[in-house]
């Protein structure tokens, strides 16, 4: 049996003379770019076929219309202010000084309530002549009423009560009934003017104007 002798590890291989060949390197397979549909909603939260689009009435749409319909009225609303301020307010209030006629007209012990809706005042005749009362309750400032069966004015709100002289004697009230000015004209008519006042308690119910006096 022949001795194998050891490599010399100083020595060089001897080179095959057959030609190596070359491995080729696998290429990655290109990526397929596939076009996937979203996924579709619950049939109760799709919009139908015949989608009417924004007319369509949802949480939004409504929120949508709510807000145009606010600024909207905020336009008009704004526009109508600044015509009516335009056009400036004129309040038509009767004059304060008016005639009452004659003064043979009325009857002694009368209380006239004629000039009471257009003038709020009543106009008194007793035996020394005349005074006008202004219908106005010293309490709230509601109208009282003359009652002829009581002979007294009478409150209807809070039950204030007064005299034929316009004296307070029950309720609330807190003074008297205040008198208004009362003459007579040139012509010889009986003159009211609501504008000047006389109070019981100021002591003015004296003063020339509080008391017209008429004898004849």
């Amino acid at each position: 049996m022949a001795e194998q002798t050891p490599a010399d590890p100083s020595r060089p291989e001897p080179q095959s003379s057959t030609p190596t060949t070359p491995v080729a390197t696998p290429q990655p397979a290109p990526v397929q770019i596939t076009s996937t549909p979203p996924p579709r909603k619950a049939k109760q939260d799709r919009a139908p076929e015949e989608d009417p689009g924004i007319w369509r009435m949802n949480r939004r749409n409504l929120l949508a219309i709510t807000g145009w319909l606010a600024f909207l009225s905020f336009i008009v609303a704004s526009t109508i202010g600044a015509l009516r301020f335009m056009f400036p307010r004129v309040l038509f209030e009767p004059p304060t000084k008016f005639k009452a006629g004659f003064p043979q007209d009325y009857v002694i012990g009368e209380v006239s309530d004629k000039y009471k809706e257009a003038h709020r005042v009543w106009i008194i005749r007793d035996n020394a002549g005349f005074y006008s009362l202004i219908a106005i309750c010293t309490h709230l400032g509601c109208t009282p009423r003359w009652l002829p069966s009581d002979n007294k004015f009478k409150c209807p709100c809070h039950g204030s009560g007064y005299y034929k002289s316009g004296i307070n004697f029950e309720g609330p009230a807190p003074r008297p009934l205040e008198r208004a000015y009362i003459g007579l004209t040139d012509d010889g008519e009986i003159q009211v003017d609501t504008s000047v006042t006389f109070r019981y308690e100021l002591g003015q119910w004296g003063k020339p104007g509080s008391f017209l006096t008429y004898t004849g």
